[in-house]
């Protein structure tokens, strides 16, 4: 509740009288100050309350946050809802194929007994920009592949060229090496054009850019991208996506 004027008065009134006493505790006769002292002690447990619990949550990445560190000369950004705010479903086990989380991450896989399971997490490291991330833990895995879907939104394709570069940022934690591919997919028309880059693992910060330069883009007949992230030999592993997001940014004309 917002504080009214009353309730402000109150602070101040009650803010002075603590001073006073804090200047006057030397010299105070010795019951005034055992009372006093009772008094700042009952206050003092609920201002250390309040400190921890706001030091707790403003240490915390903001929900909804779309800041990302883009390059100076992009055009278009975005970051996945599931990384900006909480879902209404924040966890699935024995994730069937073609399961959705969220509203842009679908999980393909051909298990035939689902040992995985993704759930949103809520990133708590002040270096994180992003509010939320995304776990992927497989267990057994009996299946050929694995791969998570994130369909960029109809602005990704909108008067989308093919001088065009699509980066690719992410925080990955992986709890053992992994080989991890991204592949994107732009649909023009009947055709859909791939390029298929390795994600460098040596490093926790990553950054992948695709060059349409070197496909056969029609584009006129753009309609839809997204990425599919596949992950190679995922057996007893696990993945955290601390953050996710796409830019796009013309190449500098020769």
């Amino acid at each position: 509740m917002k504080p009214g004027l009353l309730d402000r008065v109150i602070q101040q009134s009650a803010l002075m009288r603590f001073r006073r006493w804090a200047e006057t505790a030397r010299d105070a006769d010795l019951s005034d100050l055992r009372r006093n002292r009772a008094a700042a002690r009952r206050l003092k447990f609920h201002l250390d309350e309040l400190i921890h619990v706001a030091d707790d949550r403003l240490a915390l990445p903001v929900v909804g946050n779309q800041a990302v560190p883009v390059p100076y000369d992009a055009d278009w950004s975005w970051r996945p809802e599931l990384w900006c705010g909480p879902l209404p479903v924040q966890g699935i086990a024995s994730v069937e194929n073609k399961s959705t989380l969220g509203r842009e991450v679908t999980l393909f896989h051909d298990c035939t007994h689902s040992e995985l399971t993704l759930r949103q997490l809520r990133n708590t490291s002040a270096e994180d920009l992003a509010a939320y991330g995304l776990r992927l833990e497989v267990f057994r895995f009996d299946g050929s592949y694995l791969s998570l879907v994130i369909d960029l939104p109809a602005s990704a394709a909108l008067d989308l060229r093919r001088k065009h570069l699509i980066r690719f940022d992410a925080i990955v934690e992986l709890e053992r090496p992994l080989e991890v591919f991204a592949r994107l997919n732009v649909q023009h028309g009947p055709n859909t054009e791939q390029i298929v880059r390795e994600l460098p693992m040596n490093d926790r910060e990553l950054v992948v850019e695709f060059d349409l330069a070197y496909t056969k883009l029609n584009e006129k007949r753009v309609e839809k991208v997204w990425v599919d992230l596949i992950f190679e030999n995922p057996e007893m592993s696990q993945v955290i996506l601390r953050d996710l997001f796409f830019s796009r940014r013309p190449r500098a004309e020769l």
